[in-house]
């Protein structure tokens, strides 16, 4: 999902005063755990944030305030932010949601679809490809999502497409807490066959085969704890001008 879609949600509710300097916080720590370069568990410093982006608190705090909205950042009354770490059952039911919400979407998109969307998704799957080859699990990852996000668009910009967004990104956490460490080898092949029902306006099959899809990413998890991990913030946000 794309940070830069759910800010204006979140800037809306403060009146429309956040600034584009708590967006960029609000963009960084997004992307840094969708991509899986900021774990679940990890703690986020209003101090050390507004060390690294040159803000004040209030920005830092607002930016954050944002993250906790969107499920991505847990803010935990006299410890702080952390970035947050989805449960087994909050696992079970994100995936349960997505499989409601894919496969019923599934037949308009494969009602919609046309041959440039088409060529789109195939984009997609080659860049993934490559990803996998390489073994660039958070690259591989990112672009899943981002192929999940590109059929829903196809069948509207609407409610249950940002919900799915939401969704999708917080299928990030739960995979970067309870994934195993290679890359998703199958999920490739899976997509590409989802695709060719797609494009053959096979609305029922594409259906099935997201359903079956996302049941076997789910199954591929291993849901058991995890320690909260030690990160260092500055070399996972990536800040311009810090070292």
């Amino acid at each position: 999902m794309d940070a830069q879609a759910t800010w204006p949600a979140a800037s809306e509710r403060t009146g429309g005063r956040q600034s584009g300097r708590a967006e960029t916080i609000y963009r960084s720590i997004f992307d840094a755990v969708v991509d899986q370069r900021l774990p679940p568990g990890a703690k986020l410093t209003e101090e050390q944030l507004g060390a690294l982006f040159s803000a004040s608190r209030t920005l830092v705090r607002s930016a954050l305030q944002a993250l906790a909205h969107d499920h991505i950042v847990t803010i935990e009354r006299n410890r702080g932010a952390f970035v947050s770490a989805p449960t087994i059952a909050d696992a079970q039911d994100i995936f349960f949601s997505r499989r409601i919400v894919e496969s019923g979407i599934a037949p308009e998109v494969a009602r919609k679809i046309q041959p440039d969307d088409v060529a789109r998704l195939r984009a997609l799957l080659a860049d993934e490809g490559a990803a996998i080859r390489r073994d660039d699990r958070q690259s591989a990852i990112r672009l899943s999502g981002e192929f999940h996000m590109t059929i829903a668009r196809i069948g509207g910009e609407g409610a249950l497409t940002r919900f799915l967004g939401g969704l999708i990104s917080r299928s990030s956490l739960v995979i970067a807490l309870y994934g195993r460490g290679a890359a998703p080898t199958c999920a490739r092949e899976e997509h590409s066959g989802i695709v060719d029902a797609l494009a053959a306006h096979q609305g029922t099959r594409a259906a099935t085969l997201m359903a079956e899809h996302l049941q076997h990413i789910f199954g591929g998890l291993v849901l058991e704890a995890r320690p909260d991990p030690a990160i260092d913030l500055a070399a996972v946000l990536r800040v311009p001008g810090t070292r």
